[in-house]
């Protein structure tokens, strides 16, 4: 399973240029954020539920943990080394193609927040649902939510405890001894 199979190498080139190209759909959304939303009024796109509204985000979700860069941009690299591991273990199996696709995003999401962190020390949110008083967000966000959300429901529903056995370092030694 240790060895990088021509399959398994086409797989993980397709993960990177996802994330890659996830990354750039993120910080150009940003940067429009930028160049049109800065320093203006918001842009209502629904009345009374979405606007388009410029922020400066120097924390997480909802203000909190404000001006803990460090302490982001280490979470975001402890959480893209753990996505790049599991990456390299994932079975190739059909069944495993939506936790791919998960990870693959959560991926893009931490990834496209922590470069804004690291050039401009904040992150950029223009999303705003009004209806509700959420706070506002960005696209990287919504990759990170929606995969979350999506991960627990396969987790609860779809995948079964010993679908995840390739990750136990058991498992692999096991795996490694009886090779």
């Amino acid at each position: 399973m240790n060895k990088l199979t021509a399959k398994k190498k086409l797989f993980l080139a397709i993960d990177f240029i996802a994330i890659i190209l996830l990354v750039i759909l993120d910080q150009f959304t940003k940067r429009l954020a930028v160049l049109h939303l800065m320093d203006k009024d918001s842009i209502v796109l629904i009345p009374g539920w979405l606007e388009l509204t410029f922020l400066k985000n120097r924390g997480a979700a909802f203000g909190i943990l404000q001006d803990q860069k460090v302490f982001f941009v280490m979470i975001a690299i402890m959480i893209l080394l753990v996505i790049a591991y599991v990456l390299f273990q994932l079975p190739l199996e059909k069944k495993y193609t939506y936790l791919q696709i998960i990870l693959v995003m959560i991926a893009s999401g931490a990834a496209g927040n922590m470069i804004d962190r690291i050039a401009n020390d904040y992150v950029v949110d223009f999303i705003s649902f009004v209806i509700i008083n959420f706070p506002i967000f960005n696209v990287a966000d919504i990759y990170v939510t929606v995969s979350t959300f999506l991960f627990i429901i396969l987790f609860l529903f779809y995948y079964k405890e010993k679908d995840f056995d390739f990750l136990s370092f058991k498992q692999q030694k096991k795996y490694r001894e009886f090779k």
